[in-house]
């Protein structure tokens, strides 16, 4: 063999050794596409919000290692079978959303409190766990972005019952989901011009807030992909859940009205 065939035949051999290390490269390639995708989707599946209604305005929220309490009343008992919060968000200083009495019997020491001001000068010896936000203003706390929302009464016979600046409600930023608490609030602007919320727990109860009528008109406004009708027990009546939700329906059928059980000791 002379010397040019031999140096063919070495470069044809180069060659197919070359491409097979490129296949087994490729093939290697494919494998970690693969791990990635699975983590990926475990990954999405670590980050699903868990939402339960406790009573009236009282909610939970869990995402990853977080544990949000929204207005924690009702006592211990009420919270059995939940984990301990690392974030509590109190809208208002009434009874049904700022319960001294129940945060005395939580395990809430490594909780951090998200509260407007009125609610602060009532916490002195939760000081240091405090993050007080007025209306307008946000903070990121362990990576979930909350916004203090105004709430506030426009009817003249219910002034009384929330003044402009006292309390907040809240929008909640957990991944790529944007949740509205309302807190005790009417049909006010603040609530009408929200955008992209996902999901919105909705107050209606009179004297105290609003009629459903007008909570239907400000959710039509706003135009949440999910609204959940919450804190409608009012002084006498309880608010008609069901008339919300056929005007929201008449009003706008992409809005996916949800009702989930706020009284489970009332036959509401």
């Amino acid at each position: 063999m002379n010397i040019n065939k031999l140096f063919l035949l070495l470069c044809i051999g180069a060659i197919s050794f070359s491409c097979k290390e490129v296949k087994k490269s490729d093939s290697e390639v494919t494998e970690a596409e693969a791990e990635m995708s699975t983590s990926m989707k475990n990954e999405a599946k670590d980050t699903e919000i868990t939402i339960t209604p406790i009573e009236h305005a009282t909610a939970v929220l869990e995402w990853n290692n977080e544990v949000i309490y929204i207005d924690p009343t009702g006592g211990a008992a009420t919270f059995e079978g939940q984990k301990n919060a690392t974030l509590i968000l109190i809208t208002d200083i009434h009874g049904d959303h700022l319960n001294i009495e129940t945060l005395k019997e939580l395990e809430i020491t490594n909780a951090t409190f998200v509260v407007p001001q009125a609610v602060a000068e009532e916490l002195p010896e939760y000081a240091e766990q405090l993050v007080i936000l007025d209306n307008g203003s946000s903070k990121e706390l362990n990576g979930i972005t909350i916004e203090a929302i105004a709430m506030y009464n426009l009817r003249s016979e219910a002034l009384k019952f929330h003044n402009k600046g006292r309390g907040n409600g809240y929008v909640i930023t957990i991944g790529d989901q944007r949740i509205y608490f309302s807190g005790d609030t009417e049909d006010i602007p603040e609530m009408r011009s929200l955008k992209n919320i996902d999901k919105a727990f909705v107050c209606m109860n009179l004297p105290y807030t609003m009629t459903v009528e007008s909570a239907a008109e400000a959710v039509l406004d706003f135009k949440p992909k999910q609204v959940y009708p919450y804190h409608y027990r009012g002084n006498p009546d309880v608010s008609d859940v069901a008339k919300f939700k056929q005007l929201v329906d008449a009003g706008n059928q992409d809005i996916e009205v949800v009702q989930l059980d706020w009284y489970p000791n009332d036959e509401y």
